[in-house]
C-alpha cells in the first residue's frame, strides 16, 4: 500500500525527488485551506550526501505520504471510499404552527444548532395543520412540526389526504394541551363532561347544538376532545357540532361566540383565561400522563433519500430540547418563541404554563403541575410504536377506518424508533429498550397495544358499524 502511494507521488508530473513545492492542505482546525510546506528544497550539501536506495525511498516516501494524506482528510474517510457525514440535503425548510410546542424547532434555529449539524434551516410559519400537511407532502417543506395523527392519515390516505407515507422518528414534546370551556358555564356549575351532558341534551333538543372546536380531524386535539366528551356520554358526532379551527384563531372565535369550548395547545388556553373568556376544564396531562403530542415529521420518500439529513435535524432538535428542559432557560425560550415570526403573543402568555404554573381560571387556586410540557426529560423524544397503535384504535373507534386495520404494520412503517436510537447512540443518550407499553387514562381504562381491536370496540360511545 505504501509503495502504491509512493508511486503515485513519484508519477506526479509536477513533483521530483529533489523538490516538492509547498502545497495546499486541509486545515481541520479552521475548516479551510491553508498553505503548508510539505517538503523543503534540497541543498547542494544534501544533494552530495549518499542517496537512499529506490526501495528505501519508496517505503519512506510512502509512509510519509500516507501520514500526510490521512492527516489532511476529514473524518469519515476509509480506504478508497470517502463516507461523508454531511447531510445529503443541507437546505431544509421546516414548517411550524404558532404553538408553544414548536419551541425545540425554533430554538434549534435560534441557537445555531441546525447550522452546527450542517443544516441551513428556514423556519416557515404556516396558517393551519392542513397547510402543514400539504406543504410537507408537496416537498415545499422537508421537515415539519406535526400532529401525530397526520403521519398516519397521510400514510393511509384518510380524511381528504392523498396517500403520502410519512415517518415519525422523533417526538417534539409531551403534555401541555388543554380543553377550554366558555366562562358562562362556570355560573351553571359545568366543569366536567358529565355535568356538561344536560346542557348538550337541552341544546340538541332545541336544534341549537353546542359547538366545540379542535385543530384537525385526525390530530391530537381532536382525539382529546372526542375522548373527554365521550367519557361523559356525549357523542362528538351526534350530540354536538365539532368544527376545525386553526390554533391561533381559537380565542378570537370564542370571543365572538362561535364556540362553547375548544381543545388546543398552549398558549391559547392560557390566553383565553387572560382575556377573561374561558377556563381550563382539564389539561391533557391530567387525561393521559406524559402523553405524546407534537412530532417531528418527514415524508417517507425524503427520509429514504436523505437519511443523514434526517439524523442531523434530529440531533439539532434533541440538543435544543435539552436546553429548553432546563427551567432556568425557559424565560429566554418564552421570549424568543413569542416573537411575531413564531407565535406572535406576549411572553407572559407562554411562560407561566411552560414553568408548570397553572391558573385554571375557574376559581381554583393556582398550582404547580409537575407534568407540564416537556421537550427532553423522561424520554420525551422517543417515539413509542404503541402510541401509533393507540391512534389507530381511535381512528377505528370514530369510524375513520373500517375493520381490518393493520395496526402493527402501520406502526412499524410510521413510527421509527430505530432512527432515533441511532441518533441517541451517537449522542450517548439512554433510550427505552422496548417499543410498546400499556397506558392508563384518567377514566381508569387501560390500553394494551397487544389487543388494539378489542380495545377499540370496548367503548360505549363510538362510530363503528
Amino acid at each position: 500500500m505504501f509503495q502504491g502511494v509512493a508511486r503515485h507521488i513519484l508519477a506526479h508530473p509536477l513533483l521530483s525527488m529533489k523538490q516538492i513545492e509547498p502545497s495546499r492542505v486541509w486545515n481541520k482546525g479552521e475548516g479551510n485551506m491553508a498553505e503548508e510546506a510539505v517538503v523543503t528544497p534540497v541543498t547542494e550539501q544534501q544533494e552530495a550526501m549518499p542517496q537512499p536506495t529506490r526501495r528505501a525511498f519508496l517505503v519512506r516516501t510512502g509512509q510519509t505520504g500516507l501520514a500526510l494524506l490521512l492527516a489532511g482528510l476529514p473524518h469519515g474517510w476509509a480506504g478508497e471510499v470517502y463516507a461523508s457525514d454531511a447531510p445529503e440535503t443541507p437546505n431544509v425548510r421546516i414548517g411550524i404552527i404558532a404553538l408553544t410546542d414548536c419551541s425545540s424547532l425554533v430554538m434549534a434555529y435560534e441557537l445555531g444548532l441546525f447550522k452546527k449539524y450542517g443544516i441551513a434551516a428556514t423556519i416557515s410559519k404556516e396558517a393551519s395543520w392542513a397547510v402543514i400537511r400539504d406543504r410537507l407532502n408537496l416537498g415545499e417543506n422537508q421537515a415539519s412540526h406535526l400532529l401525530l395523527g397526520i403521519g398516519y392519515s397521510s400514510t393511509m390516505g384518510l380524511l381528504g389526504s392523498p396517500v403520502k407515507p410519512m415517518i415519525i422518528p422523533c417526538y417534539l414534546n409531551r403534555n401541555g394541551q388543554a380543553i377550554t370551556l366558555k366562562k358562562e358555564f362556570l355560573t351553571k356549575g359545568i366543569k366536567t363532561p358529565e355535568t356538561l351532558k344536560l346542557q348538550v341534551e337541552a341544546a340538541k333538543q332545541a336544534a341549537t347544538p353546542l359547538t366545540f372546536a379542535m385543530t384537525f380531524p385526525p390530530g391530537t386535539h381532536a382525539m382529546w376532545m372526542r375522548y373527554w366528551l365521550a367519557s361523559g356520554g356525549i357523542h362528538p358526532d351526534k350530540d354536538i357540532t365539532l368544527i376545525t379551527i386553526p390554533p391561533a384563531q381559537m380565542v378570537a372565535n370564542m370571543k365572538v361566540g362561535k364556540m362553547d369550548g375548544f381543545c388546543v395547545g398552549e398558549p391559547w388556553n392560557a390566553r383565553a383565561i387572560a382575556d377573561g373568556i374561558g377556563f381550563t376544564a382539564i389539561t391533557t396531562q391530567q387525561m393521559w400522563q406524559d402523553h405524546p403530542e407534537k412530532v417531528l415529521g418527514f415524508t417517507e420518500e425524503f427520509a429514504t433519500k436523505n437519511p443523514k439529513t434526517v439524523k442531523a435535524v434530529i440531533r439539532a432538535v434533541v440538543e435544543a430540547s435539552q436546553y429548553i428542559d432546563k427551567l432556568e432557560n425557559r424565560p429566554h425560550v418564552a421570549e424568543v418563541v413569542a416573537r411575531p415570526q413564531y407565535i406572535n403573543t406576549q411572553k407572559e402568555a407562554i411562560l407561566g404554563r411552560m414553568l408548570g404554573q397553572y391558573d385554571y381560571g375557574d376559581g381554583r387556586p393556582a398550582e404547580q403541575d409537575k407534568y407540564y410540557m416537556t421537550f427532553f426529560d423522561r424520554h420525551t423524544n422517543f417515539p413509542w410504536k404503541s402510541h401509533g397503535i393507540w391512534w389507530l384504535t381511535q381512528f377505528r373507534r370514530w369510524g375513520m377506518v373500517k375493520e381490518g386495520v393493520d395496526y402493527i404494520g402501520l406502526a412499524n412503517r410510521v413510527h421509527r424508533p430505530d432512527i432515533y436510537r441511532e441518533v441517541a447512540k451517537e449522542m450517548s443518550l439512554e433510550v427505552p429498550q422496548e417499543d410498546m407499553r400499556k397506558e392508563t387514562f384518567f377514566d381508569g381504562i387501560t390500553f394494551d397495544p397487544a389487543q388494539p381491536e378489542e380495545y377499540a370496540q370496548s367503548f360505549a360511545v363510538h362510530n363503528m358499524v
